[in-house]
């Protein structure tokens, strides 16, 4: 089932894409997931150093969002800081450190979704909708 993403969600995704880029999320990557499945509109998956980064950039994700009138439905994975998973049902955000983002590979999982480009400027990753 194909899906076209809305303004609502492109926008939920800029700010997040925007607010991760802030505490320096390496390698982000943003997948069009509506494409292919129902889960929702796009995955944004970032990774950190270390558990303390995960948790920081979490924490700057979901107080921010949430200033912005955004509410995480479900948050897994936060204590253990290896893989956290920020349910926004049409975005979800996945947070790894670089060992479980490695083993989980969800971009081979998912290779059949659309990369959406991020763009960068002074180190910082922009997504910009139409």
């Amino acid at each position: 089932m194909i899906r076209e993403p809305d303004s609502g969600s492109r926008k939920l995704v800029s700010l997040a894409v925007k607010l991760a880029s802030e505490k320096k999320t390496q390698d982000m990557r943003l997948l069009e997931v509506g494409r292919t499945s129902i889960i929702a509109d796009y995955f944004l998956i970032g990774t950190g150093a270390t558990a303390i980064q995960v948790h920081a950039i979490c924490d700057h994700l979901s107080e921010n969002l949430k200033k912005a009138g955004y509410y995480a439905s479900r948050i897994e994975g936060y204590r253990e800081g290896w893989w956290v998973i920020l349910d926004y049902s049409v975005l979800v955000i996945h947070i790894f450190q670089p060992e479980s983002r490695d083993f989980y590979d969800l971009e081979r999982l998912w290779s059949e979704a659309p990369v959406v480009n991020l763009e960068e400027d002074n180190n910082k990753a922009y997504f910009t909708s139409e």
